[in-house]
C-alpha cells in the first residue's frame, strides 16, 4: 500500500467535483427541479467522521506504543490502515460531489429549496472534509518506521530481527 498523497486527493476532489456539477445541472436541465439530497448525507457523514475520530483517538497511544498502552495487534494496525485509507479516498469523493452539487446551486440560491439544498451540500462537504481528515491522519499513525513514506530519515534502518536474520543466513 502507497500512503496517500494530496497529489492524489486534489484531482480526485476535482474530478468528483465536476461530475456532481455536471449531474446536477442535467437534473435541473431535464426536470426543472433541483437534485435531491437529503438530511441522510450530512448526517451519514458526521457519524463516519466521529466514529473514525474516536477510533484514531482509542488506537493512538497502542499504534505509538506509549507506556502502560498494550500494541495494537498486527491484523487490527493493518486493518485500521486500510480503512483509513479509503477513509481518505473516499471522504474527498463524496466531498467533491457536493462541492459540485452546492456550486450548481449556487446561481439559483435564492430559492427556498435551492438554500436548503446548498445547506445539505455545504454540510456534507464539512463533514467529508473531516472524515478525510481524520483518515489520513490514522494513515499517518500506522506507517511503519522504515518506510518510504514516513518521513524518517533515509538510512536509517529498521528494528527488523527476522529480516537481519534472514540476511545473515544467505550471506
Amino acid at each position: 500500500m502507497k500512503p496517500t498523497r494530496l497529489r492524489l486527493l486534489l484531482p480526485l476532489l476535482v474530478v468528483a467535483s465536476s461530475i456532481g456539477w455536471s449531474l446536477a445541472r442535467l437534473v435541473q436541465h431535464w426536470t426543472d427541479q433541483f437534485t435531491v439530497v437529503g438530511w441522510s448525507m450530512p448526517t451519514t457523514m458526521a457519524i463516519l467522521a466521529a466514529a473514525l475520530l474516536v477510533w484514531t483517538l482509542l488506537a493512538r497511544p497502542r499504534l505509538l506504543r506509549k507506556p502502560g498502552h498494550a500494541p495494537l495487534a498486527p491484523l487490527a494496525a493493518a486493518r485500521s490502515a486500510a480503512m483509513a485509507l479509503a477513509a481518505s479516498r473516499v471522504g474527498t469523493l463524496v466531498a467533491g460531489m457536493h462541492l459540485g452539487l452546492a456550486v450548481a446551486v449556487l446561481p439559483v440560491r435564492s430559492a427556498p429549496t435551492a438554500r436548503e439544498e446548498l445547506l445539505i451540500a455545504g454540510l456534507t462537504f464539512v463533514f467529508s472534509v473531516a472524515f478525510t481528515a481524520v483518515g489520513w491522519w490514522l494513515e499517518v499513525l500506522c506507517r511503519v518506521k522504515g518506510d518510504p513514506g514516513d518521513g524518517s530519515r533515509l538510512g536509517t534502518k529498521p528494528d527488523n530481527a527476522a529480516g537481519s536474520a534472514a540476511r545473515s543466513t544467505v550471506n
